[in-house]
């Protein structure tokens, strides 16, 4: 606001502000204008005029005036002194200042008083509307009543109120409606054609007015036809690549003449192709579309608007869909062939498979497969259902192989493969196949074969095989081409077999093959792992290969971890190809926990633990020792027994002594007045084949009770000497005359004095019949010898057993009288006591029966059967107590007086 404008405005308020201050006292001043309406961005004057009455009151001035948007003070070089009761400001209006706006003053230049205040809008103006376009909808045969209009408003919010109104002006008549902000509608009633209607938009708000460029057109020429509908598609037999499509017209040709615009896609597809319009301008009703595929269903539609191009197209028609005719496959199969090793026979097994053609053109009937071996003209045809077919053909046959598609209506062209020979030498194939994944797709790249060959490739193709499920796919790629994309659904965490083979002709080269996957993972199982061998000091690992399924990844390593009880855990790393492993350097006799570790490049798997136990001892450490000592030992004995060889005499000395035999004695000439017995010789006294069962009985020759303590202690000591000697007496043994036993030991010269005195007689045993007790002159006598006694004289305590050698039985003899009384039929004998050891013992010459019918046997002497000694009124053992009755052997005691001893006439006689 101008300085002049400010000088109007105060001359028109001052007759006023009297008033105004009287009617309100505690009205200071007011503000010029009050409540407006402010454009956003643009600069705002306001003035605050205090009155007479407030500057009295309040003691202030204009220089006491500042300005504030609510919390906000106004700089004062915003700031306009009109006089000393105005001031103004000027401030350019954003959407950040808020109100009220508020003049205030410092009263009595203390405090803050305002003075008034007013709230105020902010806003745009309108904005004048832009591309206005109308259009008349078709109602049935004619127009509708009805125009409907659009625009566009701009694209600044006004924030303030706006109205829009669209108005449309025929002649002197005018039609208007209140619209949206870009959409109106007029209601003529009835439609005027063939003149002009001007149509334009008002826009209004509290900043401002705008119209619209206006419209001049005839309704006739913004006509928007309905969509088209009873609309017909024909196939025809005869012409299976073409279908006709028919329709009806909008408007009858008097009253508008149309243009037609037809599309159609088969089914499946979001391509539409479309009708040139040179070929549909004209106002026709139908139209053949060409060109199609035989046997395929497709989808139409058509449009119009004005023949003459103005107006708009109505919308696409409805979907109306038909097939078409079928026809004889156009294309040929796409042919490929797996080879399989074969056997030790002249045949191989091949894998034929084909793709089905895009264009079959009708429903397949089949496959017609045709075997040519080699050049010749004979082959065989079969026809299947499948898209693979397994054949064996002969190894050293080059074969080709041709499939055809069969429908009703014919056979496509064939696909043609050569199989050669297995011996044939195969053409070059391409260098360098890698394989990579590029997101989410596999992509193979590799190198053309030598340039030699260059010019022969005519295609490639990529053979895809599954490793886990063993399904195999196949693409072709141009020969102008060394990388492509796998095509197919491809699976992560899948191992996948990709070769690459360079086609001359029909004729494959050799392959060259890599494996990719399409995502890696960690495993999903780890190895199992056991001990294969066990040591000392070392333990052979071995696990099971991860099946191909579980890997889902190409492995990189193998980590084998291990740990004992108390000690850190250590881990070796293999290669993926590894899967037996030795462990060295373990504590012996000790338990280890060990696990193996799978890893691919995307993550690793720890497998089961296993437990395992090393051994105490080496293989060979037992052996070590046991061996030496088995060596030494059997070395020791060898030894041993060479010496023993050696010194054999010397050792057969000490541990078997020369024993005299008693038969060969002399001792039965010792007494004079014995007369001279011719015993037989020992083979008539025991002929071969006659046994004898003979005991003999010692008798204590020693009267316990006559004895001095002294005497009964020697006694009882060299009885016991004599006991621990004994054995079987060669009389009472089961062989016959058996060779004597020493009675007396050599070696004990402690009892030599007694020697003399207690030796006993030895008796002689004649086999001749039994010839009663007849006594006879003693034919024994003491005798200074040495020489040992039999083993039967030796023991005279000793039980001895009898029995009937035929039988193998044998019955303990009786001990006392009274026991010998119950064995009437067992004759015994017993050796007659000495008073002392100055007095021997007679014994009777014994005779054995000869005609005794029962074995021989003895009886013991009785123990308590004393003998007279010198100077004491004894009787001669009793009739009823001796033997004599008892058939057998039998003894006698003298009563005389024992001769003297001669002296050994033929001395020792050694056995």
């Amino acid at each position: 606001m101008e300085f002049s404008q400010i000088m109007v405005l105060l001359l028109f308020l001052a007759p006023a502000a009297p008033p105004a201050a009287s009617q309100h006292d505690f009205c200071c001043g007011k503000i010029v204008p009050e409540s407006p309406v402010i454009e956003l961005n643009t600069n705002f004057t306001a003035t605050c005029v205090l009155s007479e009455s407030g500057m009295l009151k309040t003691q202030a001035t204009a220089d006491d005036v500042f300005w504030r948007f609510k919390n906000y003070n106004i700089p004062r070089d915003h700031y306009t002194k009109i006089n000393n009761s105005a001031v103004s400001i000027t401030v350019n209006v954003t959407r950040e200042l808020e109100k009220p706006l508020t003049c205030n003053v410092l009263s009595h230049g203390q405090i803050e008083q305002v003075v008034y205040g007013i709230f105020f809008e902010t806003g745009y103006p309108p904005e004048k509307p832009q591309n206005l376009t109308c259009q008349v909808l078709q109602s049935g045969g004619s127009l509708s009543p009805l125009m409907q209009c659009s625009w566009d408003p701009g694209n600044r919010d006004p924030i303030l109120v706006t109205s829009y109104t669209l108005v449309a002006k025929k002649f002197s008549s005018k039609y208007s409606s209140q619209s949206t902000q870009n959409h109106g509608e007029l209601d003529f009633k009835v439609m005027p054609v063939f003149t002009y209607v001007s149509i334009w938009v008002e826009v209004e708000n509290r900043l401002g007015k705008v119209e619209s460029d206006k419209l001049r057109q005839d309704p006739l020429d913004i006509v928007k036809p309905q969509p088209l509908q009873n609309i017909k598609i024909t196939s025809e037999e005869a012409f299976p690549n073409t279908l006709l499509v028919e329709w009806s017209q909008p408007f009858p040709p008097e009253y508008m003449k149309m243009m037609y615009n037809v599309r159609y896609c088969p089914i499946g597809s979001d391509i539409w192709s479309e009708v040139p319009l040179d070929d549909t301008n004209s106002n026709m009703e139908s139209f053949r579309l060409q060109a199609l595929k035989p046997f395929t269903e497709y989808a139409v539609q058509v449009r119009c608007r004005k023949e003459d191009g103005r107006g708009y197209w109505s919308d696409w028609s409805p979907n109306v869909t038909a097939m078409t005719a079928e026809a004889a496959p156009s294309v040929k199969p796409d042919l490929w062939r797996v080879v399989l090793p074969g056997d030790e026979t002249n045949q191989r097994d091949v894998l034929l498979m084909w793709k089905e053609p895009p264009d079959i053109n009708g429903k397949i009937i089949g496959y017609e497969v045709k075997l040519i071996r080699g050049r010749d003209v004979e082959s065989r045809s079969f026809q299947i259902n499948g898209t693979n077919k397994m054949i064996s053909l002969q190894k050293d046959q080059d074969w080709t192989v041709e499939v055809s598609v069969v429908n009703s209506e014919g056979k496509s062209p064939k696909a043609s493969l050569v199989i050669p020979r297995a011996n044939q030498r195969e053409l070059p194939g391409v260098e360098d196949v890698g394989c990579s994944s590029q997101h989410g797709r596999l992509q193979v790249t590799w190198k053309p074969p030598p340039r030699v060959t260059l010019g022969r490739v005519a295609e490639y193709v990529i053979e895809v095989e599954c490793m886990s499920t063993k399904t195999v796919s196949w693409q072709r790629e141009n020969s102008f081409t060394n990388q492509a994309f796998v095509t197919g659904d491809l699976q992560p965490l899948k191992r996948y077999h990709i070769s690459v083979f360079p086609m001359y002709g029909n004729i494959a080269g050799t392959a060259r093959s890599v494996e990719a996957y399409l995502k890696q993972g960690p495993p999903s199982v780890g190895p199992s792992v056991f001990a294969k061998k066990r040591g000392k000091n070392e333990v052979e690992l071995q696990w099971e290969r991860i099946p191909l399924e579980s890997q889902n990844g190409f492995i990189t390593n193998y980590t084998i971890f291990y740990k004992s009880e108390g000690r850190f855990e250590k881990s070796i790393v293999v290669s993926p190809e590894t899967h037996m492993y030795t462990i060295r350097s373990l504590a012996s006799n000790s338990m280890y926990v060990v696990h193996v570790m799978v890893s691919t490049e995307a993550g690793s798997r720890n497998g089961t633990d296993f437990t395992f136990t090393t051994m105490k001892y080496a293989p060979g450490d037992i052996e070590a020792v046991v061996v030496p000592i088995c060596i030494g030992f059997l070395f020791l004995t060898v030894l041993i027994v060479l010496l023993c060889i050696n010194k054999k005499e010397t050792i057969k000395k000490h541990i078997w002594p020369q024993v005299p035999d008693p038969s060969n004695s002399t001792i039965g000439n010792w007494s004079p007045d014995s007369p001279t017995q011719h015993n037989p010789p020992k083979e008539q006294m025991c002929p071969e084949g006659s046994l004898i069962d003979v005991s003999v009985v010692e008798i204590d020759a020693y009267d316990k009770k006559s004895m001095g303590e002294e005497d009964k202690t020697s006694l009882s000591l060299r009885k016991g000497k004599y006991l621990s000697e004994e054995h079987s007496s060669g009389i009472g043994g089961s062989s016959c005359m058996s060779s004597p036993r020493q009675s007396v030991s050599d070696s004990d010269e402690g009892d030599s004095g007694q020697t003399i005195s207690s030796a006993v007689q030895y008796s002689t045993v004649v086999a001749s019949g039994y010839k009663g007790q007849v006594p006879a002159a003693p034919v024994f006598a003491r005798s200074e010898s040495t020489q040992p006694l039999l083993d039967s004289e030796e023991r005279p305590d000793d039980q001895h057993f009898y029995g009937n050698l035929r039988e193998g039985e044998g019955e303990r003899l009786p001990t006392t009288a009274s026991q010998a009384e119950g064995y009437p039929t067992r004759p015994y004998f017993k050796r007659a006591r000495t008073v002392n050891d100055t007095r021997p013992v007679k014994l009777n010459q014994i005779e054995i029966a000869g005609n005794s019918p029962g074995p021989l046997g003895f009886c013991p002497a009785e123990e308590g059967n004393r003998l007279e000694q010198p100077g004491e009124d004894s009787s001669p053992l009793p009739k009823d107590r001796s033997c004599d009755a008892v058939k057998g052997f039998t003894t006698k005691v003298e009563n005389s007086v024992p001769k003297s001893y001669m002296p050994q006439q033929n001395g020792y006689r050694p056995q």
